[in-house]
């Protein structure tokens, strides 16, 4: 079990994973043949579903199905994985998004959230972003983390947990090259006259993103490598790394 940092949230929404329930529904999400034999056979594509949800208003069944369009919220104590063609989600308890349509039925264009967080994994694309109040993530291909901070104000986090990411806040913009957890905080209010600041990283760990992924028949960047960095939100497997955090004010 990998290390992490806790910040408004505990151990059971991050420990997700060793939950058995979701061990057998992974298993038996990608012995069925994922997301394709799921359409092909109309069975939902919700691998798991604990506590109360609605989609467009109407309470989520298990048997039900998330679809490109909808606007998904749960409630205290819930939590929601569902898989969108090459695209993976894990909704957290007292989240609203929206999932928007991109190129087709089975793609995502666009995750809207409003409140509450979520932990995803992005198969390969274009035209592909995440927005919240304070930030926007454009995605080519990746996992990462992203919370909205109600009690500050909707200051909202971002993880970049690897692969690239171009990240906006304000007139602020980066590009995110990360292999091990590179984050980020949209400010509600600019800090040493930025909107786009560093973080660390909270509230996630490795093995969602790696059960994620394995979803969508991935791997994540640490996997591959066949080790991981620390785990600092700087991004990279080195412990001093050449460059620094792409929101580092220049000095």
């Amino acid at each position: 079990m990998t290390q992490h940092t806790l910040q408004g949230r505990d151990e059971k929404e991050v420990l997700w994973f060793q939950r058995r329930s979701f061990l057998q529904a992974a298993a038996a999400w990608t012995a069925m043949g994922g997301f394709a034999a799921a359409h092909a056979q109309q069975r939902t594509n919700i691998v798991e579903l604990q506590g109360d949800a609605l989609v467009n208003g109407r309470r989520l069944t298990p048997e039900q199905t998330v679809q490109t369009g909808d606007e998904v919220q749960t409630g205290p104590g819930s939590n929601l994985i569902f898989v969108i063609g090459n695209s993976s989600f894990q909704v957290r308890q007292n989240s609203r998004i929206t999932v928007e349509r991109g190129a087709s039925l089975f793609s995502v264009s666009l995750l809207r959230m409003v409140t509450g967080a979520v932990v995803s994994v992005w198969g390969k694309g274009s035209s592909r972003r995440i927005v919240t109040p304070t930030l926007t993530a454009g995605i080519r291909g990746t996992g990462v983390y992203t919370e909205i901070f109600a009690n500050q104000a909707g200051r909202s986090y971002f993880c970049n947990c690897y692969g690239t990411v171009d990240m906006t806040a304000g007139t602020d913009t980066a590009v995110s090259q990360a292999d091990y957890h590179q984050a980020f905080w949209g400010e509600v209010e600019p800090k040493e006259g930025r909107l786009l600041t560093p973080a660390r990283a909270i509230n996630h760990t490795d093995e969602e993103l790696e059960y994620l992924a394995r979803l969508v028949s991935q791997r994540t960047a640490w996997q591959i490598a066949g080790k991981k960095g620390v785990k600092d939100g700087r991004g990279y497997m080195e412990e001093k790394p050449p460059t620094a955090h792409p929101a580092a004010p220049a000095r």
